[in-house]
């Protein structure tokens, strides 16, 4: 962009770039900050200060790629913390931060009660500060999870976005600010829907891998073969959701590709932090969706992750760094 206003061809780099702070004011999401991000490549997004610095609706070259549940965006304001309520106000959006302190169902964990993936979202950003830098857009924040006599989670989120080309760089670096080491939990629930994901579209993951279904109904699904998890249906009235998890023993990455649409997405992650992707897909008519999700654990609560031995560990005044990459390209 500096080399374009150098020869002339732009004097304000608004005529490239946009980025827009505004407020919504009507309906469930009243009083939803979100900060409007447009490139010049035609990369479009909302991200959403009022929601940890999550990634709300994506468009590239005009063209929605990300997942919008029926519920559209929340205010921390209608969040409950109660199992049974959470899919009523789960807004979808290309990315919903799951964690820190439990992920997956609800549960009850040495007495204490964790909410359906935690408490994350619930958490408005602070600092937040959003600029055109070194030829990429940046926003990143801070973002706090605490709790009296307990834990003390700071995160530091950078979210980078290419001037041009259609790149989105999330890092998080998540400290352990207590006097006491804490166990934690984090999912990055990336979600992909219409016309993105349609029945044209078929999943890439690197072939050295270990699919592992998580219910019997996901198993039966597979039982031929493991490649059916990589093929979509049309949408189907009240179909059930299934949930694979993919291990990927030395690349990290997977792609959506929609040959019909033209245009690939390719998701990739630090696998020394996130070992885990969960592939969530829900054919169902109205909730068609599919789901990415580098995470460090295996969606099954903070008791039962426990139980099995992967609950992760950040000891006291130490740190874990994350890096996760969304890119969309023309096929």
């Amino acid at each position: 962009m500096l080399e374009a206003m150098k020869k002339g061809y732009i004097g304000n780099a608004a005529q490239l770039v946009t980025i827009r702070r505004v407020t919504l004011n009507e309906g469930r999401a009243r009083g939803v900050e979100v900060i409007e991000i447009k490139n010049a490549d035609g990369l479009e997004l909302d991200i959403l200060p009022s929601t940890g610095l999550d990634i709300g609706q994506c468009r590239y070259k005009g063209i929605n790629m990300s997942w919008m549940s029926k519920n559209g965006y929340d205010s921390p304001a209608v969040i409950n913390p109660f199992e049974d309520e959470f899919g009523k106000s789960f807004p979808g959006g290309l990315l919903f931060t799951c964690g820190l302190r439990s992920a997956g169902p609800g549960n009850r964990d040495q007495g204490e009660w964790h909410p359906l993936h935690g408490r994350y979202h619930e958490q408005s950003a602070e600092q937040v500060c959003a600029e055109v830098e070194n030829g990429e857009i940046v926003v990143k924040g801070l973002i706090r999870e605490t709790a009296n006599f307990g834990h003390l989670f700071e995160v530091r989120r950078k979210i980078r976005i290419s001037v041009f080309g259609a790149e989105i760089k999330i890092e998080d670096t998540i400290c352990n600010n207590a006097a006491r080491d804490e166990e934690y939990m984090q999912i990055y629930h990336c979600n992909f829907g219409y016309p993105l994901l349609s029945e044209k579209a078929r999943l890439v993951l690197p072939e050295d891998r270990e699919t592992i279904p998580r219910t019997d109904f996901a198993a039966e699904f597979i039982a031929d073969s493991a490649d059916r998890a990589l093929a979509f249906n049309p949408p189907i009235p009240n179909e059930e959701e299934r949930c694979f998890f993919q291990k990927m023993k030395k690349e990290f990455w997977a792609r959506l590709e929609n040959p019909d649409l033209g245009v690939n997405m390719t998701i990739s992650w630090d696998g020394s932090t996130l070992p885990v992707m969960t592939e969530w897909r829900s054919m169902a008519s109205g909730d068609y969706v599919l789901g990415l999700e580098p995470t460090n654990c295996y969606v099954m609560g903070r008791h039962e992750e426990r139980e099995n031995g992967t609950l992760q560990v950040i000891k006291s005044f130490e740190s874990v760094t994350n890096k996760v990459e969304i890119k969309f390209e023309q096929a």
